[in-house]
């Protein structure tokens, strides 16, 4: 920015100094709705056609659904999405909501993941993106992903069962026998 720039600031209230902005494309955004108003407890600040914003003060996040038709579910360099939370307590809270409103779950409890130990609960949206709550319980662990009892190391930052909804029907989208990550 050189000197004759004027600095603005922004037109968008937020407690926190910085935030995280994620955008994806989905391919319907009235379809995703619920489950995202569901996932960070709140309906969007803003919605227009093909698109809804969620401004959420805990996580801090700017979160947005851009309507962008995706041809395969669960493709592309996207591995999952986490909200990192500072108890289990708080796992355990975001389970029962997304219980009460429908939304399948998975759990895992004290998983090695990322070298550390943590507890999880899963869910899928519409379009196959994984997103974890989580709690490092433990900020160290020897391993980045659980062991098998061969000894090797299994798959790291994916959920073994994979989860979501159909038409609004509840449904298992996948199994698997790897861990997840994170």
């Amino acid at each position: 920015m050189t000197a004759e720039v004027q600095t603005k600031n922004s037109a968008v209230e937020f407690a926190t100094t910085t935030r995280v902005h994620v955008a994806i494309n989905v391919n319907d955004v009235e379809q995703s709705l619920p489950f995202y108003s569901v996932l960070f407890g709140q309906e969007p600040t803003k919605l227009r056609p093909g698109y809804a914003k969620f401004e959420v003060a805990e996580p801090p996040v700017n979160f947005t659904l851009n309507q962008n038709p995706i041809t395969q579910t669960g493709t592309g360099s996207l591995s999952h999405f986490g909200i990192q939370v500072k108890s289990t307590d708080e796992v355990l809270a975001a389970k029962e909501r997304f219980i009460r409103e429908g939304l399948a779950t998975f759990e895992e409890d004290q998983v090695a993941c990322c070298y550390a130990v943590q507890d999880k609960v899963w869910v899928t949206d519409p379009n196959g993106n994984s997103w974890e709550v989580f709690v490092v319980t433990e900020a160290d662990a020897p391993h980045h992903a659980p062991v098998s009892k061969s000894g090797e190391e299994a798959a790291c930052c994916t959920p073994t069962t994979s989860i979501g909804l159909n038409r609004g029907k509840l449904i298992p989208l996948a199994q698997g026998s790897g861990s997840s990550c994170c």
